[in-house]
């Protein structure tokens, strides 16, 4: 005689287990501050305005960007202002040979630019956070968050402003144009640099990061 198979009761559904009510608010809580970074990280993303140049300009600052480059002297001031900002960029860009080529490649279009290295640390840390790839909704690129209207303008087809020197070398030489623009008023310029100029917000923003972040006393 042929055994029936033993009946089996359904397994139970699987059970969902809620989040207790601190877990919920500790969760909702993540989640605002996640959204707050990501806003607070694109509010200063840089969107240069495009402006008529004269042929003048063009010719000059297309020769600024591709220029040959120069050798700065490896000299004690050098070394001593590399260890003094080493680690700080370091806090931010946790590869070691990757800081450290930045911060000379920082060093060198500054200089090559006439302007003050801390500044364009303090342009960087404000517009992009040190993130190589950041792009923001205009479409700025970059640590120095270039518009690519720029290559078009005084560049030549197919150089990548996700490339470090390559963004650097575009972000100092806009930064000193526009610094001839407002007759050496780094407010402003820093205005005109954002796309924001007349606000004092981003200006401020930067000025206080160099004071605060990329002082030597800082």
């Amino acid at each position: 005689m042929r055994r029936r198979p033993a009946c089996r009761s359904p397994a139970p559904p699987p059970t969902c287990v809620s989040a207790s009510r601190p877990e919920r608010r500790f969760l909702a809580a993540a989640a605002i501050a996640l959204v707050a970074l990501a806003g607070a990280c694109a509010a200063w993303a840089g969107a240069q305005k495009r402006e008529p140049l004269s042929a003048a300009i063009q010719a000059t600052l297309a020769k600024a960007v591709t220029d040959r480059e120069r050798t700065l002297p490896d000299d004690h001031e050098a070394r001593a202002w590399m260890r003094a900002m080493y680690d700080r960029v370091h806090r931010r860009v946790r590869d070691e040979r990757i800081a450290r080529d930045l911060l000379e490649m920082v060093r060198y279009e500054a200089l090559r630019a006439g302007l003050d290295p801390r500044l364009v640390l303090a342009v960087i840390d404000v517009e992009s956070g040190f993130r190589k790839y950041a792009v923001s909704s205009a479409g700025a690129r970059g640590y120095m968050q270039v518009m690519p209207f720029w290559v078009r303008e005084i560049g030549m087809p197919g150089q990548n402003l996700f490339h470090p020197r390559t963004n650097l070398r575009y972000g100092c030489v806009i930064l000193r144009h526009y610094l001839r623009i407002e007759d050496g008023n780094l407010h402003n310029a820093l205005g005109r640099y954002n796309g924001s100029l007349g606000r004092p917000e981003y200006p401020e923003r930067v000025l206080r990061a160099l004071r605060e972040r990329w002082s030597p006393g800082a």
